[in-house]
């Protein structure tokens, strides 16, 4: 109704889990690294709770579309099952025939280790996810823990996933599954997202619908933040009538009054900041007068199973050509989190991005219009500045390589807005006007929702929302390399930069690292950490995309593209 309204292509605020609309929030990506190295860890169980709508959902998603290929995936959809029903459940997921009729728990255990035995003989393993799992029986559970005992000499045969609300651990409490308890090999509790966390998911979601002017104001968003407490599918009921009574108001955007009211409609005028569990209740209602949650929510897992679509490839290259814009493929990734290890992308140490950005005061035409973007140099020159060093006008030498000399490199790519976040620099972005001209800005700032852009000595700053009208995906950005950087490096190599590592990787710093030591397995297996823990892939080769993001977290003053916009109380 109010779409055409404020120029919106869709609604921005469905609680449809539509991929388009996946917004990783830190505590998500850590939950996230967690499950993944439950995965990657030999059977046992690995245990993901959270409050009703903070997004248990979106992470198993994630972590679906990062399962290695040769995982047999099973799905149990509802746990409110008796042991038989639990078996033969199991067995339909993994498409074992069963006799007609049969009841017997033998028969049903034996036909499921003949086929995880065959499963590994091939090479491959079994996950199994259980969702809505504080549902399940203690005898399930018990029943659980026995198929865990399915090994061979070397390892399990069977991982297991278990996704519930809080009660799920107090179950797992209980003295009789003490057992069970003591076989959690991963285990990690989601929480509602901070006031941080909630404008930039409300600007995500805007953006991606369409949006092209900012549409909640700073009072609503902290309104907002206390009245949901934070948690994902109540923030979506709430923007959702909101924009429907601005709407009905005619007002241009959200304030905080209608907020307000939008909320006390929903929840009768209750915060859902210290009574998260009774406004998660309230939230379940609600979505059951307006949609079957449940033919839903399968659909969503019936599209997980297998996902139809990889997500975007971003494309590296260390020496750019004088546009910055050849490439070749490397596998995506997404933005860093903050686990332990992992880099806070907005508040690293390091940077000398200004500590306000202006409110959004022009528009990129401004820089289409200008002959100094119509070629990369200028761009280039407010990039160089940024890092401050100079960009010398010399035909035959490309920025790149002028870069180089001052110690740096340079890495291109193609992807998204949470590449950029992930990466955390100011980038060259090759930008399009409607009618196909390019033209080349610097991104050198975003903080919330406004982004500042340069060429050469003239600056705009935008609404974030406006980048993707202008912006196809190409980026060229600056980095720091560590001393004697040669290339990637990977398990089995020596040289300088392991030599660096073992100094400066978190979780395996050596108080006297050994010169011309070897990039071990220990080695490989914190680099994975670190890769899990920031949204890289974890493949465990230290290369351009793993050396930024610890340059990021150890903080030798490289400039950030982030700057943090808090939201007060």
């Amino acid at each position: 109704m109010y779409k055409d309204y404020f120029g919106l292509r869709e609604t921005p605020f469905s609680i449809a889990p539509d991929p388009r609309y996946l917004y990783m929030s830190e505590n998500h990506r850590e939950a996230l690294a967690h499950l993944l190295y439950g995965l990657n860890s030999e059977g046992g169980f690995v245990l993901l709770t959270g409050e009703v709508g903070t997004g248990k959902t979106t992470v198993c998603r994630c972590l679906l579309e990062q399962i290695p290929e040769d995982c047999e995936t099973a799905f149990i959809l509802n746990p409110r099952l008796t042991v038989v029903e639990l078996l033969s459940s199991i067995c339909d997921e993994l498409h074992i025939r069963c006799p007609d009729g049969n009841t017997s728990i033998k028969v049903f255990v034996d036909l499921i280790n003949a086929r995880l035995l065959d499963t590994h003989a091939r090479g491959s393993r079994t996950v199994l996810i259980i969702d809505e799992a504080q549902n399940l029986d203690t005898d399930v559970l018990e029943q659980l823990r026995l198929l865990t005992n399915l090994e061979t000499n070397q390892r399990k045969l069977l991982q297991i996933i278990l996704l519930g609300q809080p009660e799920l651990r107090d179950k797992l409490a209980l003295p009789e599954l003490r057992q069970f308890a003591q076989r959690i090999i991963a285990r990690y509790h989601l929480e509602p997202l901070t006031g941080q966390d909630v404008l930039s998911y409300v600007n995500h979601r805007l953006m991606v619908a369409g949006a092209r002017t900012e549409l909640f104001d700073p009072s609503s968003v902290r309104e907002l933040y206390r009245v949901s407490g934070g948690i994902p599918r109540l923030i979506n009921l709430v923007c959702d009538r909101a924009l429907l009574g601005a709407y009905a108001e005619g007002k241009t955007r959200v304030d905080r009054d209608t907020l307000k009211k939008a909320a006390g409609e929903l929840l009768g005028g209750r915060s859902s900041r210290s009574t998260h569990r009774n406004s998660a209740y309230r939230l379940v209602a609600a979505c059951l007068l307006f949609m079957v949650c449940g033919a839903a929510l399968s659909a969503v897992y019936v599209q997980r199973f297998r996902p139809t679509s990889a997500p975007a490839q971003p494309v590296v290259q260390e020496k750019a050509s004088s546009s910055g814009m050849q490439r070749r493929q490397v596998p995506s990734s997404v933005k860093p989190a903050q686990a332990g290890e992992a880099v806070d992308a907005s508040a690293a140490e390091g940077g000398s991005a200004p500590a306000v950005v202006p409110r959004p005061s022009g528009s990129l035409r401004q820089l289409a219009d200008s002959p100094l973007s119509r070629g990369d140099h200028a761009a280039f020159q407010a990039l160089f500045a940024r890092w401050g060093i100079s960009l010398q006008a010399q035909e035959n030498v490309p920025a790149c390589r002028q870069a180089e000399a001052q110690g740096l490199r340079c890495l291109s790519g193609q992807g998204g807005m949470d590449e950029l976040f992930k990466l955390n620099r100011p980038a060259v972005l090759k930008l399009h006007t409607n009618s196909g001209e390019e033209f080349y800005a610097l991104l050198s700032v975003l903080q919330g929702d406004t982004a500042a852009f340069a060429a050469g000595s003239q600056s705009v700053t935008v609404p974030v929302s406006d980048i993707p009208k202008w912006w196809r995906g190409e980026y060229v950005l600056l980095w720091r390399p560590p001393p004697r950087y040669q290339g990637s490096v990977q398990g089995g190599d020596r040289g300088p930069l392991v030599d660096w590592l073992r100094s400066n990787l978190p979780g395996f710093k050596e108080t006297r690292p050994v010169e011309g030591g070897v990039f071990d397995a220990a080695m490989v297996e914190a680099v994975i950490r670190f890769q899990l823990a920031n949204g890289l892939k974890p493949d465990g080769i230290v290369g351009p995309h793993t050396l930024i993001c610890l340059d990021t977290l150890i903080g030798t003053g490289s400039p950030l593209l982030v700057v943090r916009q808090e939201v007060g109380p």
